[in-house]
């Protein structure tokens, strides 16, 4: 329970519905902001107003995932408005409060560093990022299967990425009878890919390795997937980009081959957003009440 705790929800997507409903059922105190459109749906909550002194009393404050953009400003599918995210206004908080975000870029972090808040980016936590794996893979199969005219089955896949979102495509795809290459940089993943019974592709080397294939799976932020890899895929191939934006793949040159890319970042909150929203309550519900055990301590 988070009986005694405020929090704010600012912003967001679907996700943010199902947190907070659970925020609520374990009766914490919920502001909210950019949820106009909701009408009366949290009649628990209570409207943010960040001109009032309720910021003086968060214990915490939960942002989208993809957190704020270079300016700080917030914004949601559930409001017309941006919500700017002020350095006046953190400092009002108090000092044990604390930030949650999905992603965290140089302006977030710059700026939680300024006030001296802590700052949590969610999903570069293993318990998130495994945690989000799944509905991660489920929305690509769903992806792969609407936009190819083959079974899964039998075709020939390579996930660039062991991360941890990457080990869990490539363990799906091969329980489907996909035969799976892994795209790493390491010699420990490597070997790790070999144990799998997957065959590892050297990522440092790949304009001298044969990159024809099916499907093709990318899992790094970084452009990895360039003209000399594209070039060598089938005019039947897929590219499904799973990276943050703007994806690591060149799209112009695909679209100049005829090669069918995707960029689909964010598929949890697309696919199962119930289950995305629930997976962040959880972890951000035990982060408070560890927060709290300290500040009583101390």
């Amino acid at each position: 329970m988070l009986t005694g705790h405020h929090v704010a929800v600012i912003g967001g997507d679907a996700r943010q519905i199902e947190l907070i409903r659970k925020l609520n059922e374990w009766d914490a105190t919920v502001y909210l902001a950019g949820f106009d459109q909701l009408n009366e749906s949290f009649r628990e909550a209570i409207d943010l107003d960040l001109e009032s002194s309720q910021v003086e009393k968060l214990d915490a404050i939960i942002l989208p995932v993809p957190g704020t953009d270079g300016d700080g400003k917030i914004e949601g599918i559930f409001s017309n408005q941006l919500i700017h995210l002020s350095e006046e206004w953190l400092k009002q908080t108090p000092e044990h409060c604390q930030i949650y975000t999905g992603i965290a870029n140089d302006h977030l972090i710059n700026l939680a560093a300024k006030v001296n808040r802590k700052l949590i980016p969610l999903m570069d936590r293993d318990d998130v990022a495994i945690y989000n794996s799944i509905p991660t893979v489920e929305g690509t199969l769903m992806l792969v299967i609407q936009h190819t005219d083959f079974t899964i089955h039998g075709s020939k896949v390579i996930v660039l990425g062991l991360g941890r979102v990457g080990m869990s495509l490539a363990r799906t795809f091969d329980h489907l009878g996909a035969q799976v290459s892994v795209g790493v940089r390491s010699t420990s993943s490597a070997a790790r890919v070999y144990e799998m019974g997957l065959t590892p592709i050297d990522m440092k080397n790949l304009e001298n390795t044969s990159m024809a294939c099916d499907i093709l799976l990318n899992t790094v932020p970084h452009q990895v997937v360039d003209a000399s890899v594209i070039k060598q895929l089938p005019s039947h191939a897929l590219i499904l980009d799973l990276a943050s934006k703007p994806g690591g793949t060149d799209f112009k040159y695909a679209d100049k081959r005829g090669i069918k890319a995707l960029l689909a970042p964010g598929l949890p909150g697309i696919v199962a957003p119930k289950t995305a929203g629930r997976i962040i309550a959880d972890v951000v519900s035990r982060l408070i009440k560890e927060g709290s055990r300290k500040e009583n301590k101390s």
